[in-house]
């Protein structure tokens, strides 16, 4: 009522109600009316129906198109699911609270599913399934990454029109500004590249789009729409940035120049200067499509979509999810199989690899109290679809690398061997079992990189979660943590 009475005020000239500080409050209060509608839950308002007017290319046009005729169908759904929000989906039990919430049904994730014997399915598709419908480069037989990202933010397998399209408009956006390069080049070389990763998706964020729309108080009906331009320039940078990273670190700092001509991943590939061949581009776009996306429960979808949840913009919520990634136990992982094969390698010497070798190697390594990297998955209980994947361009490509040979005779020896000491529910390859050895056929050698190389593919599917977030109109994450002595209370109840 006082701030209607000011701005009548205004408006009738008084000159001791100066207009601008009331348009001001008038725009916090209504950012704060935003925030709280984001924060309530049980708000069921339709979010996301038709795209808003935007400079966007006729591309970005279409992608938004569909995009908001999908999310009204899933905003219906979700509303009618509120209706019926008091009922039982799983029990909560003690071992999920104490033990990193594994197999806690909480989150909502749209993208992508992961299922325990089967893998991951993109938009209802497995892996084998997407390798074979989207499309490919020229004479390629890998799917391309652009084709995937366009699959988890539609829901549709898009044409070849359309994804040379979204290359194309990927291109448009891949420009570093200076001030980021300067930033890069200020931190010490010596500096773990997924350090230097974070630090400069950070830098970025000046220019983010939803931020400085938020800050013009966009409707929350907009959200989605703002995160998705930011969502297209995020993608768009990350190989350049990953590129430069790279050669500065482990080269001489020159990075060859950037080939419009190529795709989104073989042009990654070339700007790495490590391999001009067409077989390390079509490696490079198998490694990406295959890490896209792994439903939102992993550490760095997780984290992107907790601190998205806040309403921080994608580049904040894609640096906090890249400092998860660079866990040991998270995408760390694919460099430190690699290491631990080179150490079987070197241990081997001249002598050829044999499933005896590997099974005594193994024993070994189990005795000594440490673990087999590479094999086992938190949720899988099969052969992961992107070991597979990859064994079978590695048996195409390059049957005869002597560490194709280790990283085979693994695959035969290793799971019978874990499987045998009855503390393995998993004992099958996961994908970074295989993906180092990849890489390093290509001359791709520093296993120190290889979590950039991951994180460059992730990028696709943390922000198309992302914007699905804000499509569907999620609140903010806020879980209720208890102490170990309300758990043992409730055990006193039984």
């Amino acid at each position: 009522f006082w701030l209607k009475r000011r701005l009548r005020a205004a408006d009738f000239g008084n000159a001791h109600t100066p207009l601008a500080p009331v348009a001001h409050q008038w725009r916090t209060m209504n950012r704060l009316a935003h925030i709280a509608n984001h924060v309530n839950a049980c708000r069921v308002e339709t979010p996301c129906l038709s795209p808003c007017a935007t400079a966007s290319s006729a591309i970005v046009d279409k992608l938004k198109g569909k995009i908001a005729a999908l999310a009204k169908v899933k905003v219906e759904l979700k509303n009618e699911l509120l209706k019926a929000g008091d009922t039982k989906i799983q029990e909560v039990t003690i071992e999920m609270c104490i033990n990193g919430a594994r197999n806690m049904q909480t989150m909502v994730t749209e993208t992508s599913d992961l299922d325990a014997n089967k893998g991951i399915f993109y938009r209802g598709k497995s892996l084998f399934e997407c390798n074979k419908e989207l499309p490919k480069a020229p004479g390629g037989e890998a799917a391309l990454p652009e084709a995937a990202f366009w699959l988890l933010l539609t829901g549709e397998v898009p044409t070849e029109e359309e994804v040379k399209a979204l290359t194309a408009e990927l291109h448009t956006r891949s420009g570093i500004p200076q001030n980021v390069l300067t930033t890069l080049n200020a931190v010490p070389k010596e500096t773990h590249p997924m350090t230097q990763l974070s630090i400069c998706i950070l830098a970025l964020q000046k220019d983010s789009k939803f931020a400085a729309k938020y800050n013009d108080g966009m409707k929350k009906n907009e959200y989605w729409e703002w995160a998705l331009e930011d969502s297209l320039d995020l993608v768009a940078k990350m190989p350049i940035v990953a590129a430069h990273i790279y050669r500065r670190t482990f080269k001489d700092g020159v990075v060859p120049a950037y080939n419009s001509k190529l795709d989104w991943a073989g042009n990654f590939a070339a700007m790495l200067g490590v391999n001009d061949s067409e077989e390390f581009k079509e490696c490079t776009r198998l490694y990406l499509m295959l890490h896209a996306d792994h439903e939102g429960g992993n550490v760095s979808a997780h984290t992107t979509h907790l601190v998205g949840s806040a309403l921080s913009d994608p580049y904040y919520s894609w640096a906090a999810g890249l400092c998860g990634l660079a866990g040991p136990l998270h995408g760390l992982a694919n460099q430190e199989c690699l290491g631990w094969l080179l150490e079987v390698q070197k241990e081997l010497g001249n002598q050829k690899v044999t499933k005896e070798f590997i099974v005594d190697y193994v024993e070994k390594t189990l005795k000594a109290g440490k673990v087999v990297p590479g094999f086992g998955h938190a949720v899988l209980r099969q052969p992961d679809p992107r070991y597979m994947l990859e064994r079978e361009f590695a048996l195409k490509h390059c049957k005869d690398d002597p560490l194709f040979h280790l990283v085979d005779a693994c695959y035969h020896a290793i799971p019978p061997t874990l499987e045998k000491t009855g503390k393995v529910k998993n004992p099958f390859p996961n994908v970074d079992a295989h993906s180092g050895q990849l890489m390093y056929f290509y001359n791709l050698k520093e296993e120190n990189f290889y979590t950039v190389v991951f994180a460059v593919s992730r990028s696709m599917g943390c922000v198309a979660q992302y914007v699905w977030s804000r499509a569907l109109g999620l609140p903010i994450e806020r879980p209720t943590s208890v102490p170990l002595d309300t758990l043992k209370a409730a055990t006193m109840k039984k």
